[in-house]
């Protein structure tokens, strides 16, 4: 009893799923349903094939003088009386363009390549039959002779000899000391300034030039042009850090 009474209680929380009107009754049933919506699709008498509408094309203009195959075809369809007009315009079309030389816009792997054009911004100097045409034994020879004419055999000559009058150039001054910019090691007298030597770096283009003129004129020791008023040997920003690092690898 208590077992009857579950179940009835269970069948009663169930909803009831409402009949989705989907479906048949029988198989026989369904195949007459499709046939008679077959029909209604294709009309009688078409064998499954889509209606064609009986509503007339309205009247184009004529097609001008080099009109596409398109507007021909459109032309043709307009004329009444004519159930082969697409594939009449289409074939006269092709007619004409095949007559006319023009080649046919459909794409296809069959249609031959298009010809080569010569473009005379491209040398055809390694073309034996191009350059067979226009030249000879004999012009071949001039040329040669010419380019022979234009050479010239360079003699090299002795390197001249470094000065020894025991002035430093920048790199060898730079590679003979080791302190860093702004530390005193010469002695300068009190006529040497800052804003002289400001001055008178402006009379450089480059700090190499300083640097050298420096040296050339009694520096380190002497700075006779001012160039130098923290005694530090290293004129006008001039700094010997990058060629001490190139001996250092």
């Amino acid at each position: 009893m208590t077992i009857a009474l579950a179940c009835g209680g269970l069948a009663a929380c169930v909803p009831v799923v409402p009949d989705s009107g989907v479906g048949f009754n029988d198989y026989t049933e369904y195949q007459v349903a499709q046939a008679t919506r077959d029909a209604e699709l294709t009309g009688p008498g078409l064998s499954g094939a889509p209606p064609v509408s009986s509503e007339r094309l309205p009247a184009l203009q004529a097609p001008s003088q080099g009109s596409g195959a398109l507007d021909t075809a459109r032309a043709a369809l307009a004329e009444p009386g004519s159930e082969n007009a697409l594939a009449d315009a289409e074939a006269d079309a092709e007619t004409r363009a095949r007559n006319s030389g023009v080649a046919p816009l459909d794409a296809s792997p069959s249609n031959a390549a298009p010809p080569l054009r010569n473009n005379p911004d491209i040398s055809d100097e390694q073309d034996f039959d191009a350059v067979s045409g226009r030249r000879g034994i004999e012009g071949d020879a001039a040329r040669l002779a010419q380019a022979r004419a234009q050479y010239r055999l360079v003699t090299p000559q002795a390197l001249p000899e470094r000065r020894d009058d025991g002035r430093l150039t920048p790199v060898e001054f730079a590679l003979s000391t080791s302190h860093p910019l702004g530390q005193r090691v010469w002695r300068r007298s009190g006529f040497t300034s800052a804003d002289r030597a400001r001055r008178n770096c402006g009379n450089y283009a480059t700090p190499d030039l300083a640097q050298a003129d420096f040296l050339a004129n009694g520096g380190p020791e002497r700075d006779r042009l001012g160039l130098d008023p923290d005694g530090d040997g290293f004129v006008c920003g001039w700094d010997p850090a990058p060629f001490r690092r190139a001996v250092q690898g």
